[in-house]
Formats: C-alpha cells, sequence, structure tokens
C-alpha cells in the first residue's frame, strides 16, 4: 500500500540552511518541566509530563550559542583516562554492578542510550539502558540529580526485558527503551520511576535500536540493527499515545541511495508469519540502524555498517546522506552508533569502536573530536546526552577497560563538564 508519494531531488543547501539557521544565534531553550510523568495508562492514553531532553532546568529559559566548533584540540587524559578540550573536565558517576551513592540501586551491567529529563525541582534525570539479558540486568536505570548536581538518587525503570539498546525520549516526557532482539519489542517509560513502564506492540516487533518522535506531525521514526534493517515510521493516532497507529517502512525511490522516500504499510508489526523487515519486498535496506534523532524538521540517523550519517527531511521526504567514511576528506569518524543532536543543530556522534571518541558533526558539517576514552579500545560509547543547563554531557563506555567482558559488568558512565555553549 502506497503511503506518500513526494518527487524531489537531494538539495544538501537546503539541509545545511536548515541547520545553520540555529546555529549562529542565540538559543532561548523552552522552559517545560518534567512535573507528573507517566508511561501511560492501562487503556494506552498517554502520560502527562514536560518536554524530556532539553527542558530548561528549573523551569527557566536557558540562553545559549554552540561553542563546539570553537573547542580546540584534546588534550592529552586526565585522571579518568579521557582526553578532552582545554577547560573541561571529568567524573565518573557510576559503575556497572555498583551502588549509586545511596540510593540501594546497582547500576545496570552494559549500560547503552541514554537521555536527560529535566525535573521541576531544578534538577534532572538521566536515564541509561541496559544492553544485557534480563537475567543479568536488562532493562533501563535512571540516575536523579539535584539543582547543583549532586546525585540524590538511582532506581529501576524498567526489567525483565533482554537487550534494551537505544531508545529515544518523547516530548511528552517519557522514555522510549527498545529491544534489541529478534522479537524485540518498545517499552515506554516513567523517567520519574513512579509509574510502571508499558510495552508498545504497535510499533513492531523487530531487532529495535532507537526512535525518534516528530510531534508535529504525530509520527515515531525507528531504526533496525541488522545488516539489512529498515528505516521505520509509526503514524500514531492520537497526540502523545503510542499504543494505536500503523507501522510503515520506508522505500527511496529510483534504485539508489538518496532521494525521494515513499512509506508503505507493514501489515503485520507483530511479525508473526514474517520478518518486519521482510514484509514489503521493495523497502530499503539499510546497514545496522543506530541512533537516531529529530532536530527542526529532519530526521538523523547513523548506520554503523557503512558508517554514514544520514538526514530525512519530513516536510519534503527526502533522505540524503550527510556524512559516509568511505567518501570523507576527513574520515575521523567510524564505528558510527549512539547519536544526539543540540538545540543549534550539531550532530554528536558515539563511536563503537573507532577511535572510541564522540564526534561532532557541527551546523557547517566540520567534524570535531569531543572526547576520546584511552585504554578502552574494544569497548563502545553510549547514551551521549546533555544536562539542561547544556553544560554537561553524560555518556557511558559499554564494556570498560576490560572490552572482551560480554557481560558488560564493566561499564563506566561519565559526566563531562566544560563550556559546551556559551
Amino acid at each position: 500500500m502506497l503511503i506518500k508519494r513526494v518527487v524531489n531531488i537531494v538539495d544538501p543547501t537546503r539541509r545545511e540552511f536548515l541547520r545553520k539557521s540555529f546555529a549562529g544565534i542565540g538559543w532561548m531553550m523552552a522552559g517545560t518541566t518534567l512535573s507528573q510523568c507517566s508511561s501511560g495508562n492501562d487503556d494506552g492514553s498517554g502520560g502527562a509530563g514536560g518536554m524530556g531532553g532539553m527542558g530548561g532546568s528549573g523551569g527557566m529559559g536557558v540562553a545559549t550559542m554552540s561553542n563546539i566548533a570553537n573547542l580546540g584540540p584534546l588534550q592529552d587524559p586526565d585522571d579518568n583516562g579521557l582526553r578532552l578540550p582545554e577547560g573541561f573536565t571529568s567524573r565518573i558517576i557510576a559503575r556497572s554492578g555498583v551502588e549509586v551513592g545511596s540510593s540501594g540501586y546497582l547500576w545496570h551491567n552494559s549500560p547503552d542510550g541514554g537521555a536527560v529529563f529535566a525535573t521541576a525541582d531544578g534538577g534532572w534525570i538521566y536515564v541509561s539502558n541496559s544492553e544485557s539479558p534480563a537475567l543479568l540486568t536488562g532493562g533501563a536505570g535512571a540516575m536523579r540529580f539535584s539543582s547543583n548536581g549532586d546525585i540524590v538518587d538511582a532506581y529501576r525503570l524498567l526489567g525483565d526485558t533482554n537487550l534494551n539498546c537505544a531508545g529515544g525520549l518523547t516530548p511528552w516526557g517519557t522514555w522510549l527503551s527498545c529491544e534489541e532482539t529478534p522479537m524485540g519489542r518498545v517499552f515506554e517509560c516513567d523517567p520519574l520511576g513512579e509509574s510502571d513502564a508499558v510495552v508498545r506492540p504497535a510499533l513492531g516487533v523487530f531487532e529495535h535500536e532507537a526512535a525518534a518522535i516528530d510531534e508535529a506531525n504525530q509520527h515515531a521514526y525507528l531504526t533496525e540493527d541488522v545488516g539489512d534493517g529498515r528505516f521505520y515510521r509509526f503514524v500514531y493516532d492520537a497526540p502523545g499515545d503510542l499504543s494505536t497507529g500503523e507501522l510503515q517502512v520506508a522505500e527511496v525511490m529510483g534504485g539508489g541511495l538518496e532521494g525521494s522516500v515513499e512509506w508503505r504499510t507493514v501489515l503485520d508489526p507483530s511479525a508473526e508469519t514474517t520478518d518486519t523487515r521482510l514484509q514489503v519486498p521493495s523497502s530499503t535496506p539499510f546497514s545496522g540502524g543506530e541512533g537516531i534523532w529529530y532536530h527542526q524538521g529532519v530526521i538523523y540517523f547513523s548506520t554503523k555498517g557503512d558508517n554514514r550519517i544520514w538526514a530525512y527531511e519530513t516536510d519534503t521526504s527526502v533522505l540524503s546522506i550527510i556524512y559516509d567514511a568511505a567518501t570523507s576528506s576527513t574520515p575521523i569518524l567510524t564505528g558510527v552508533d549512539n547519536l544526539t543532536v543540540s538545540p543549534a543543530g550539531d550532530i554528536l556522534v558515539a563511536e563503537d569502536g573507532g577511535d572510541m571518541q564522540i564526534v561532532v558533526i557541527s551546523a557547517d558539517d566540520t567534524l570535531v573530536p569531543l572526547v576520546q576514552v584511552t585504554g578502552q579500545d574494544l569497548s563502545e560509547i553510549t547514551g551521549p546526552a546533555f544536562d539542561p543547563s547544556l553544560q554537561r554531557l553524560y555518556f557511558s563506555s559499554q564494556r570498560g577497560a576490560s572490552g572482551l567482558d560480554i557481560l558488560g559488568m564493566s561499564g563506566i558512565t561519565y559526566e563531562v563538564s566544560g563550556p559546551f555553549f556559551v
């Protein structure tokens, strides 16, 4: 079934304009906060709550301008083994299997995808998935911070799920935790931990990686982490409610990698008889879908199998490649995995392997190494997310220095502070 047809050509100058429009100006963030967030009720209604991720701290707007493109080279490793730009500092905030403060919560194994949610008291919550089997930890956990950055609590958000890889935050203040298994599902979680997580079967059964929400059009976009994975869109029926809707899969027209996209219906999202990605033979395969993020009308996502970063413009339905390690004149970014996008349009891409760096694709398409983890070459960087002030960046090294620890019991979660924005 044909969903949408827009005939267009890739216009890189338009995409560049969209990003640069927000790079060189002061950015005033919305002051919405997470107050009484719910992961959804039994009737499927979406939970209440404020904007996740980039909500203003304590309900106050924050004027910011990106400083990332101006940062100097990475310095020698600090005491935590991180190479950072001059003027930046780091601290380790959690280790797998070790109690976080006096919370009683042992930080989960294999920390993966993450996001930050502002809270009404001026603090924030960092949510983190666990890419481990349920028998070890699985699911997702959270760490809560006071307004001055102290860790005040940690707790589990989701259990009895397997290999929760990345995910995504929603504009209504919930966290989508994605299982990366052949029978993987998406769970909607309350970052405050006050409501039980709710499975969202309408988003399909497949090896989920990450999710991003286009609230204006009531679309959720999803990546699939297999060698011939697909790029999906879920059209949800009611605002803030992912319980019902239609799952669709992308077909790039013309036989190429870039160009106009048509969306086709997936008739059996539960994959009872046929794998979800194989139900529409004309759909376009992507080489290992990874992180995904919505920013100013554009969906950005990564594919690790071919080291590419993609941009899909939601108003024109045009897909283009904005970074390809094989053709880049500065291919310093490889093993592309989790990603996030700053309010100014900076794309932060975490490496799985590579040089164990977070590399920024700035709004003018310059590549800027932001942080490098040393002595952990067999690990991967996961879960990059800014705090509401944009002065702190959170992320994890999933397997730590051991690297080969397939159980993920050596994971380390970091906080880096500095003038990312001024």
